[in-house]
């Protein structure tokens, strides 16, 4: 009977129970479909392709590679995965037994004065202690405290696992769509240089009119505060080309310098179709929402480690080794010694810190819970803005298309209309001025619609495959 209660106490010392509630997904509301999306809801998903086969340009591909290697942020990342991934085994080192290695010494020397035969004369004496050996320690996880800090701690890691990915997406979109953004500008840059040497030759044209007294100083001086016009607007968009370089090459961790071009805006692939698979799916895929719930993991984890608390703490101990008053005979058998110790500690009192230590778990668990929630209505929203913003740029550029083309048109009749006698100078000024200001947004909104599917892409949680 006593044997058999002993192996009882031991197994239930070495397995004992996990205290606190197990993990369950909480509900989230996720909509049936996404908002501007027609119809019943497909399993496909724009994210599920690599990035490389979304933003097929040479150029940016390589820029964005060179980004993945060189990036600080992400490098910032990949560390902060592995300090979390030395965390788990720092919570599990606690489940094993504790052994050390301690040993010490001491030696002195008391010195006395004595007067025998009145003649002072002093004796000594020598004493030495000498310890060696091995200390254990085992605290047996009885209730699951320490199970369930490594569980937090895993926790912790898989949400550190999980940003690390949103800042490889980040990356991903913020060159792309930085890309789209220079390309856009050098597009800019095109139509005002283009519309420049316009205007250059209709100051030309005028002024031979005006010396042959054909026509007036009025039309002349028009003509020149429009080439002004448009020569004022080139600076500014070299400087935000300039701008534009420099926050790519500090995307690419380079210092700042000029960016490789490849297709034109024009040039640039865009989907056909744009599948959004199950709003369901996002849950899974968006790293913010993984990381909350991981985090959401954690914290329920600790409720339980602060719920152990409550409960006794089981321990071991145990020491090995030789001790001596001569440092030659720590080695003698006759210096060993041992001891075996178990210990029980029960809290009984220690000013409701436990209590509101396990009451502020629980309230870091409803925090959590309530980021998780946010971070899921975040990405539905994020995906809705970003399915209207490529729904409506769609139309705004066709209009700006029928727009451009209209006024070329309109451009090309006015100065014929002036040729013939039909039209004053201010048709053609006019029809250059509008023809310019639709040319610039028309290619604000091809940059635009490419930024809109980058950032549709982010939404969904595309672009973290390797």
């Amino acid at each position: 009977m006593t044997r058999t209660a002993f192996v009882t106490v031991v197994v239930f010392l070495f397995t004992g129970c996990t205290l606190g509630p197990d993990y369950l997904r909480p509900k989230v509301l996720v909509p049936d479909n996404y908002r501007g999306v027609a119809g019943a809801p497909a399993a496909e998903s724009i994210a599920d392709l690599p990035w490389w086969e979304v933003f097929k340009d040479p150029t940016l591909q390589e820029l964005t590679r060179e980004a993945l290697s060189n990036n600080y942020d992400l490098q910032t990342a990949v560390a902060r995965v592995e300090e979390a991934r030395a965390q788990i085994g720092i919570a599990r080192s606690f489940l094993y037994p504790q052994v050390n290695v301690n040993g010490g010494g001491i030696a002195q020397q008391v010195s006395r004065l004595t007067e025998p035969s009145q003649t002072l004369t002093s004796t000594h004496r020598n004493f030495q202690n000498w310890l060696w050996g091995f200390s254990l320690a085992w605290e047996f996880d009885v209730f699951g405290r320490i199970r369930r800090e490594a569980e937090s701690a895993t926790g912790v890691f898989l949400a550190t696992e999980q940003a690390q990915r949103g800042v490889y997406i980040t990356l991903v979109a913020d060159v792309a769509q930085s890309y789209f953004i220079l390309r856009e500008l050098d597009l800019e840059l095109e139509i005002g240089r283009r519309t420049l040497r316009v205007n250059d030759e209709t100051i030309e044209f005028y002024r031979r009119r005006l010396l042959g007294g054909v026509s007036n100083q009025l039309e002349l001086d028009q003509a020149v505060a429009n080439r002004s016009r448009t020569a004022s607007t080139i600076p500014e968009i070299e400087r935000q080309i300039v701008t534009q370089e420099n926050l790519i090459n500090f995307l690419l961790g380079r210092n700042p310098g000029p960016i490789p071009r490849g297709a034109a805006l024009t040039d640039q692939y865009y989907p056909p179709s744009i599948p959004t698979g199950l709003p369901s799916a996002l849950l899974e895929r968006r790293p913010d929402v993984k990381g909350a719930e991981d985090l959401l993991l954690a914290t329920n984890a600790d409720i339980g480690a602060a719920k152990a608390l409550f409960f006794p703490n089981f321990s071991l101990t145990g020491a090995l080794g030789s001790a001596s008053h001569e440092l030659s005979n720590l080695a003698d058998r006759r210096a060993a010694i041992w001891s075996v110790a178990g210990g029980i500690l029960q809290p009984v009192f220690q000013g409701w810190r436990i209590f509101y230590n396990y009451e502020a778990t629980k309230a870091r668990f409803d925090q959590a819970l309530a980021q998780y929630q946010k971070a899921a209505q975040n990405g539905f929203r994020d995906v809705a803005d970003a399915l209207v913003s490529i729904e409506k740029l769609k139309e705004i550029r066709a209009e700006l298309e029928t727009s451009v083309t209209s006024l070329s048109n309109a451009a090309r009749l006015s100065r014929l209309r002036y040729d013939t006698g039909l039209a004053n100078y201010l048709e053609i000024l006019i029809a250059d001025q509008q023809l310019f200001d639709q040319e610039l947004l028309l290619a604000r909104a091809r940059g635009a619609q490419l930024t809109a599917v980058v950032q549709l892409y982010r939404a969904l949680g595309g672009g973290w495959q390797p």
